[in-house]
C-alpha cells in the first residue's frame, strides 16, 4: 500500500484547495521519504488528522478530537475564513487520500473522498470512493470493512504515529492501552479471546437448554448478577477514565499555576525576608567599608592628589641640596688652597713654580663648580627630603593599593546590593502573592481530592472485576453440581476443555509471537543504537508486554540506565520490530520525529530508520528536527523523494503548502 496524493480543502488551517503529491519516486528512481516541515502549531498534525479522517471516518483517533461528538469534531475541522465568513460559495470542507495497493498482483489506485459543510447533515461526512476513475457506491457502503484488511484501525498506530507517542511509550515501564490493543491485533490474540467469549455464550445456552425450570431460574438469577456486575463495571470504569482525564488536566493546571507563581515572583516573595535580611548585612558592610576609606582618606591619601607636584619637588630638592653642598665644597676648597699656597711662598719656590701649582689647583676645583645659577627657593634640609622620598616611594605606593582593595570590595558590594533590589523589585506585592499562593494551593487541593477519587474509583473497578469472577466461578460450580446428571453434561465439560485448552494455546501462541517480536526488536534497537556492547536481548513479558533489557552476559540492564535518547530509540525500535512482524507493506508517517535526540542518536535514526523504515515514509519535522544537517544526510543518501514547506501567517491563521524545505 502507498499513499500517492492528500487533497486539503478548507480543513483546519488550509483554505481554499491545497494538494500534496506523496509518490515516493524522484525521476523514475524510488526514494522513500517525504519530507513536510511547518513551525510548531503550523499544520503538521492536523495532515496527520487529515490521513486517518480519510481512512477511518467516525472511527478515527484524531488529536483535537478528545470527548467530542463526530458531528460537532466535523464542525471544528472547518477553516475558520469558511466559518467567519457565511457568503462563500465554496464552503465545503473536502479531505482527498488517494493510494495504491496490489490486487490481484496488480497495482490498483482507490481516492477516498471525504466532503461535508459547516453544520454537517445528519452529524455525518459524505464518503465516496473513487475506483480509478469511476466511483463505486458499493465500495462506500463497506469501507470499514475494506479498510480493516488493509489497514486495521487496531495498528494503524503503529504506523501512524508521532513523537509523544514515542515520549510516552519511552517513559512508561509497560505500554500504554492503544499500543497493547495494537500488539493484541497484530498476534492474533484477540482472536483466542473473541473464541472464549464465544465459548462462554455457548456454554450459558447449553446451561439453559438442559438446566430444569428451577435450575433455569437459578442460572437466569446469575447471570443476570453477572450482566450487572459487567454493566456495573462499564459505568465504574466510564467515571474511572474520565476521572484519569480530570486528574492529567489538573496536573497540567498545577504545573501551569505553579510556573506562573515562579515565573512571577511569588517564590522570591516567600523569601522576601532572607532578601531583605542579607540585603541590611551587605549594607553594613558597604558603611563599614566605606568609613575605612574615610580613615585612609586621613592619612597621607590625600597626597596623592598631588603626586606630580611632589615629585617635582623631590626633584627640585635634590638639585637645591647638591647646590648648596657644592658651594660648601668650594669655600672649603677654596680657604685650604688659600693656605697651601701661602705655604708654597715661604718654601722659596720659583714664581713659575707657584703658576703650575695655581693652575693645576683652579683646574681640580672646577670638578665641584655647578653649571649655572640654581633657583633655591625650597630651602630644603636632608632629612625633610628624606622624609619626602619615603613618601613618594613607600607609603603612598601602600595607600593607593589598598585603596585600590577597598574599592573594588566596595564595587562587589554595590553589585550584591543591587542584585537584591532586583530580586526584590521583581518578587510579587504581599496582595498578589497571597493571589498567587492560594491558586496553586487551590489546584494542589482539587489534583489531591481527585487524585484521591481516581484511586477509589480504580480500586471499586478492580473490586467489581473480583466480584465477577467470584460469580462466574459460582456458576461454574453450579454447573457442575447442578448439571452433572443431566444428559448433555459431556457438552459442558468439552467446552470446559476446550477453554483450558484454548487458554494453553493462547500462552503457547503468544509466547511464539512475542519470541519473533523481541527478535525484530532487539535486531532493531542493536541496529540504531550506537553503543552496541549495552543491550544484547530485549524480552518482552506475556502478562503486561513490559519491556526488558540484558547485556551480553545476560544480566539485566535497568531502565534508568539508558538515557532520555536511547529510551526514545527504544521506543521506535518497539514500533518498527512491530511493523516488521506485522508482515504488511504498509506507509510509515511520523509526526515530530527525533524529540530529544542527541546527535549521535539522531544521526544513527537519519542515517538508519527513515531510509528503512517503509517503502514510504512521511516526516513531519519542525526546523530543529531534521536541521540543515539532517536534511544534507538525507538528501546526500538519496533518499528524499519529495520536499515540502508549511508556512502559517499567524495574520489570517492559514497555512499554505509550498514545494521546498528550511534549507
Amino acid at each position: 500500500m502507498l499513499f500517492t496524493e492528500l487533497v486539503l480543502q478548507n480543513f483546519g488551517p488550509y483554505y481554499g484547495k491545497q494538494i500534496i503529491n506523496l509518490r515516493p519516486e524522484k525521476d523514475e528512481n524510488h526514494r522513500p521519504i517525504i519530507l513536510i516541515g511547518g513551525m510548531n502549531g503550523g499544520g503538521k498534525t492536523t495532515l496527520m488528522d487529515a490521513i486517518r479522517l480519510a481512512l477511518y471516518g467516525q472511527r478515527a483517533q484524531c488529536s483535537t478530537r478528545g470527548n467530542l461528538g463526530y458531528s460537532e469534531f466535523l464542525s471544528q475541522c472547518v477553516n475558520k475564513q469558511c466559518v467567519n465568513n457565511p457568503t462563500l460559495e465554496e464552503d465545503k470542507t473536502r479531505i482527498e487520500l488517494a493510494f495504491e495497493h496490489l490486487v490481484d498482483e496488480k497495482w490498483k489506485e482507490i481516492r477516498i473522498v471525504r466532503t461535508w459543510e459547516r453544520n454537517p447533515r445528519d452529524g455525518k461526512d459524505n464518503l465516496g470512493i473513487i475506483d480509478g476513475e469511476w466511483p463505486d457506491s458499493g465500495w462506500a457502503s463497506t469501507w470499514d470493512e475494506y479498510i480493516e484488511n488493509l489497514l486495521p484501525i487496531g495498528i494503524s498506530n503503529l504506523f501512524l504515529f508521532d513523537g509523544e507517542q514515542v515520549k510516552e511509550l519511552a517513559e512508561q515501564d509497560t505500554p500504554p492501552p492503544t499500543v497493547i490493543e495494537a500488539i493484541k491485533s497484530l498476534l492474533g490474540l484477540e482472536l483466542a479471546e473473541r473464541l472464549a467469549v464465544d465459548l462462554d455464550v455457548l456454554m450459558s445456552r447449553k446451561r439453559k437448554a438442559i438446566a430444569d425450570n428451577s435450575q433455569l431460574a437459578n442460572l437466569e438469577e446469575i447471570e443476570a448478577k453477572i450482566k450487572e456486575q459487567i454493566d456495573k463495571k462499564a459505568f465504574e470504569t466510564e467515571i474511572f477514565n474520565s476521572l484519569e482525564t480530570q486528574v492529567k488536566k489538573l496536573q497540567e493546571e498545577y504545573d501551569m499555576a505553579d510556573h506562573k507563581f515562579s515565573s512571577e515572583g511569588g517564590k522570591i516573595a516567600a523569601e522576601r525576608s532572607s532578601l531583605d535580611s542579607q540585603k541590611k548585612r551587605l549594607e553594613e558592610s558597604r558603611e563599614k567599608q566605606r568609613l575605612e576609606l574615610c580613615e585612609l582618606a586621613g592619612l597621607v591619601l590625600p597626597l596623592a592628589l598631588i603626586s606630580p607636584l611632589l615629585y617635582e619637588a623631590q626633584i627640585q630638592g635634590k638639585l637645591e641640596l647638591e647646590y648648596k653642598q657644592s658651594k660648601i665644597a668650594q669655600a672649603i676648597l677654596q680657604s685650604r688652597d688659600e693656605r697651601l699656597l701661602n705655604f708654597l711662598v715661604n718654601l722659596s719656590l720659583s714664581s713659575t713654580q707657584l703658576d703650575e701649582i695655581k693652575v693645576f689647583l683652579d683646574g681640580e676645583n672646577k670638578a665641584f663648580q655647578l653649571d649655572g645659577e640654581i633657583n633655591s627657593y625650597l630651602d630644603i634640609e636632608a632629612d625633610d627630603l628624606q622624609k619626602l622620598d619615603n613618601l613618594l616611594e613607600a607609603h603612598l605606593p601602600v595607600q593607593i593599593d589598598v585603596l585600590k582593595k577597598q574599592l573594588k570590595k566596595l564595587k562587589e558590594l554595590e553589585g550584591e546590593i543591587n542584585a537584591r533590589e532586583k530580586q526584590l523589585a521583581v518578587a510579587a506585592s504581599p496582595e498578589e502573592y497571597e493571589k498567587l499562593n492560594n491558586a496553586v494551593k487551590d489546584v494542589q487541593k482539587r489534583l489531591i481530592d481527585s487524585k484521591a477519587e481516581w484511586e477509589v474509583a480504580r480500586r471499586r473497578c478492580e473490586e467489581i472485576d473480583k466480584a465477577i469472577a467470584s460469580t462466574k466461578k459460582e456458576l461454574e460450580r453450579y454447573s457442575v453440581s447442578a448439571l452433572e446428571r443431566q444428559n448433555n453434561e459431556h457438552i459442558t465439560n468439552a467446552i470446559a476443555k476446550v477453554k483450558t485448552t484454548l487458554a494453553i494455546f493462547r500462552e503457547q501462541l503468544t509466547l511464539k509471537k512475542l519470541n519473533k517480536l523481541e527478535i525484530e526488536v532487539t535486531e532493531c534497537f542493536r541496529y540504531l543504537l550506537h553503543k552496541s556492547d549495552l543491550v544484547h536481548r530485549v524480552a518482552i513479558a506475556t502478562s503486561d508486554f513490559r519491556l526488558s533489557l540484558y547485556d551480553p552476559e545476560g544480566k539485566p540492564v535497568p531502565k534508568h540506565r539508558l538515557s532520555a535518547g536511547e529510551k526514545q530509540l527504544l521506543a521506535v525500535s518497539f514500533l518498527w520490530g512491530l511493523a516488521r512482524v506485522s508482515g504488511r507493506n504498509l506507509p510509515v508517517a511520523i509526526d515530530t520525529p527525533l524529540g530529544r535526540l542527541d546527535s549521535s542518536h539522531r544521526n544513527n535514526l537519519v542515517e538508519r530508520y527513515f531510509p528503512t523504515a517503509s517503502v514510504q515514509v512521511i516526516l513531519l519535522s519542525t526546523d530543529t528536527e531534521i536541521a540543515e544537517k539532517e536534511i544534507a544526510q538525507l538528501r546526500s543518501l538519496e533518499a528524499i523523494a519529495r520536499e515540502y514547506l508549511l508556512k502559517y501567517d499567524s495574520t489570517s491563521r492559514q497555512t499554505t503548502i509550498t514545494p521546498g524545505y528550511f534549507w
